[in-house]
């Protein structure tokens, strides 16, 4: 965690015992119960022995979307938890205003779901999946150059640069707890490229795992490896939530536009960044 101003539910007995025990759930901030309660559920209908033997604390973190949608009202029912497992396949994943982020706004554009990965020099491949909801435009950096500032307007309304970003860290190289919670705080530093400055309001958190389990020693040049490889998938993820988002119109007529291509990759084209078209 970077930024505590935001939820993800069974935080504690992740960071206790170095385990998770169910999906990573990603939803709005007044939706959490509703999406917790579906949690709950679908663990109880895949395996007996929930309740009886055992009990789960599902892993649902939040970012808040009230600026587009209606938070007075929860949009989402206990029942889509299900449909979304039914639903989930492997492949590429859908980006921008889906899911979880269909209400998310990031350096005032629209904004949402975004992934990307690394295959590690030493072997294997890091992945990370972001939820972005956070930044102020004229903070936006994209490989290094400050194109928010040429993209800010004067009469922009800047009072809510505080938002909030889940990433979801996840490797296929056996690490312990340990090194996964190190792993996790690296995505800070990826948000950072973009011009996060984890902002007092706002709430960067993070979650790492494995899907080859706990190693009990791992060498430096994997650590090395896989450090720079969160850093640059987040980075990275971030940039895509943002790219594959279109314009969307919300509540009260609100409408958030998307990242406007031409004039960023004009803007990157001038610093020699990418060819100019």
């Amino acid at each position: 965690m970077l930024n505590g101003a935001g939820e993800m539910t069974g935080f504690i007995e992740l960071s206790e015992w170095g385990t998770i025990r169910t999906p990573v759930y990603l939803t709005s901030t007044h939706a959490v119960g509703r999406v917790y309660d579906g949690a709950v559920a679908a663990a109880v209908e895949s395996d007996a022995a929930v309740g009886v033997d055992r009990v789960v604390i599902p892993v649902v973190a939040e970012c808040d979307d009230s600026r587009l949608s209606d938070a007075r009202v929860v949009h989402v029912e206990a029942a889509d938890v299900t449909r979304a497992l039914e639903a989930a396949s492997s492949g590429p994943v859908p980006e921008g205003a889906v899911g979880a982020g269909a209400g998310m706004i990031a350096f005032s554009h629209k904004a949402g779901i975004g992934t990307a990965s690394r295959e590690l020099p030493s072997g294997g491949i890091v992945g990370v999946l972001v939820l972005a909801n956070f930044g102020s435009r004229r903070d936006l950096l994209v490989g290094g150059v400050p194109v928010g500032r040429a993209l800010s307007k004067v009469d922009e309304d800047e009072s809510r640069v505080a938002g909030s970003c889940i990433a979801v860290v996840a490797a296929d190289v056996p690490l312990s707890g340990h090194v996964l919670t190190r792993a996790a705080r690296r995505a800070g530093l990826g948000l950072a490229r973009v011009g996060s400055v984890a902002h007092h309001g706002s709430g960067e958190i993070f979650i790492a795992f494995s899907t080859e389990g706990p190693a009990e020693s791992v060498d430096r040049e994997v650590l090395d490896d896989l450090f720079l490889g969160v850093v640059e998938a987040t980075e990275e993820a971030a940039l895509n939530a943002l790219w594959a988002a279109p314009d969307v119109q919300g509540r009260a007529g609100r409408v958030v536009e998307g990242l406007p291509h031409d004039e960023v990759l004009e803007l990157l084209a001038a610093q020699g960044s990418v060819r100019d078209r």
